[in-house]
């Protein structure tokens, strides 16, 4: 999405409410700040992307990977990978390299490449993608221009990894060993990338400043100052907006509707490829049996909640995704059906497994619309005999509880209101189902340990020949629908606002919040 805008001077009274004036931020300054880690796009605080979930759109303005997603989600291209070739049988992917220089004034070469992927492969630095790229067998660098990555065998998700993948430097990373990288100060304090913007100083807990790298190879950017504000809830980065602090937030869509008629912003709408659910921990002895998952479905009016609370701008899930051509004919629907819910549970005997005993309901979704749909869930689950006690938690805190080192407390999550990407490639799910992917490896937090599902996975991830790629993963959308792993709910519609003031600015709904070729060296305001 791009907006062009009228003129604006902006100078440096933008940040007075904020911060001192600092070198960069000299009065004559162009400045942009957003809120860009607000929202389930976000990752508020995060600056090691390692271990990054979301806040790409931010990262992703200093850090580069290989390859990106453009703008709209439909195609790889290269980023510090001009190009690329897969040889025939699917095993070598051989990377050309730009002609780029960290922020740091050091050249960026093949041995960054290898360093970052040998490091992202190793669980001892808290990678969250040392499973995805269990599959690389070799890294070479014969030049410094060229990286060759071989695989152990066809993995038709590698590059859609590798998008979300951002290249380190070898030269400031290398002394400290793996283990120090998740505790380590040098993500906040003195990160270097190649992007178009160099990090200058974060601020604890109120914003991250950014100021443009002039020798940036795709052009100087049109800024001087790229700012990241932090808040406490998306209410609050809206007063922001209105109040012209900042020029971009995400917005729940109650607010978003209320901005679509102010000529002073564009409201920016798209699918957020995040399907949601209720994960159902396969560690605790009550969503075993197939009846007690079924009749969680047929308990959720989902189309009632679609309506009332997302105003209709979400679509139900019957398995991890969507999208019409993944989605196989004949899924059951899990429509409402209260009455079949209570026959499942009395046939599954859920008096002698729990009763009315309360469950903890654990989520992340902090917003106000979360907490009504939550609420609503709470009312439909206790009319069938469901008795389950919303729990919301910060990130960190939920990040701490589901991926506790060693033996968590099971009772702490036995049910989980989250969310997890279903696309642009639904790949993407694996690390959140597959049985190889049980924290540390991946994010399936659920523990869900389903041999039918793992093999479609691993039968989908392995297919290559593209006329065949489609069937293998509706066949995962048929056994997620039959067995369950998760009760889904929907993907919802994700809503940015952007002033008008802006120029070229390209912001899209993505899952994670990207990365994608969002260009922040073009981005302006006048």
């Amino acid at each position: 999405m791009r907006i062009r805008t009228t003129a604006f001077s902006i100078a440096g009274l933008l940040l007075a409410s904020i911060a001192p004036v600092t070198s960069v931020q000299a009065q004559n300054a162009k400045t942009i700040a957003g809120g860009f880690d607000v929202g389930p796009g976000g990752f508020p605080k995060n600056f090691n992307p390692l271990v990054a979930t979301g806040g790409y759109t931010w990262l992703s303005t200093y850090f580069e990977p290989l390859v990106i997603y453009n703008a709209g989600l439909t195609e790889i291209e290269g980023d510090l990978a001009k190009d690329y070739k897969i040889s025939d049988d699917q095993l070598s992917y051989t990377f050309n390299l730009v002609n780029e220089t960290w922020h740091d004034g050091k050249p960026f070469t093949s041995k960054d490449v290898k360093f970052t992927l040998e490091l992202a492969k190793n669980k001892a630095s808290g990678s969250l993608f040392a499973a995805r790229l269990a599959d690389i067998a070799s890294v070479d660098a014969p030049d410094d221009h060229t990286a060759v990555v071989k695989l152990s065998k066809p993995n038709g998700s590698f590059l859609s990894i590798l998008s979300q993948l951002m290249i380190l430097p070898e030269h400031a990373l290398a002394t400290l060993s793996p283990e120090s990288l998740a505790t380590s100060t040098w993500w906040s304090t003195t990160p270097v990338g190649t992007g178009p913007f160099k990090f200058k100083r974060y601020v604890s807990d109120q914003y991250v400043e950014l100021a443009a790298d002039d020798d940036y190879r795709g052009g100087k950017p049109k800024i001087d100052v790229l700012i990241n504000r932090y808040f406490e809830s998306p209410a609050a980065a809206v007063a922001a907006l209105r109040a012209g602090e900042i020029q971009f937030t995400y917005v729940e869509p109650d607010d978003a509707a209320s901005f679509k008629s102010d000529s002073n912003f564009k409201v920016i709408e798209g699918a957020s490829y995040v399907v949601n659910y209720i994960g159902l921990n396969q560690k605790v002895d009550l969503f075993r049996d197939i009846r007690v998952r079924q009749a969680i479905m047929y308990a959720i009016d989902r189309n009632a909640i679609i309506d009332s609370l997302y105003g209709g701008a979400a679509k139900p899930a019957n398995c991890g995704y969507v999208a019409p051509h993944l989605v196989p004919e004949g899924l059951e629907p899990y429509a409402y059906d209260p009455a079949k819910a209570k026959a499942l549970l009395t046939e599954a005997g859920w008096d002698k497994i729990n009763g009315d005993k309360p469950i903890t309901l654990l989520t992340y979704y902090g917003s106000p619309q979360a907490a009504n749909v939550m609420a609503a869930i709470q009312s439909m689950l206790a009319e069938v005999g469901i008795n389950v006690v919303p729990r919301v938690v910060d990130t960190p805190t939920y990040n701490g509880i589901v991926y506790k080192q060693g033996t968590p407390d099971w009772n702490g999550f036995p049910m989980v209101y989250a969310g997890l990407q279903n696309g642009p490639n639904p790949a993407s799910l694996n690390p959140g189902l597959n049985k190889s992917q049980i924290p540390p490896a991946g994010f399936n937090t659920m523990r869900i340990e389903f041999d039918d599902l793992s093999t479609a996975l691993d039968t989908a991830l392995g297919q290559t020949d593209p006329a065949k790629i489609d069937q293998s993963w509706q066949e995962v959308c048929k056994v997620m629908n039959k067995d369950l792993p998760w009760a889904t709910l929907w993907v919802a519609n994700r809503y940015g606002v952007a002033s008008n003031k802006l120029r070229d600015f390209v912001w899209t709904p993505a899952p994670g919040g990207g990365p994608y070729a969002a260009h922040p060296e073009r981005w302006d305001i006048q």
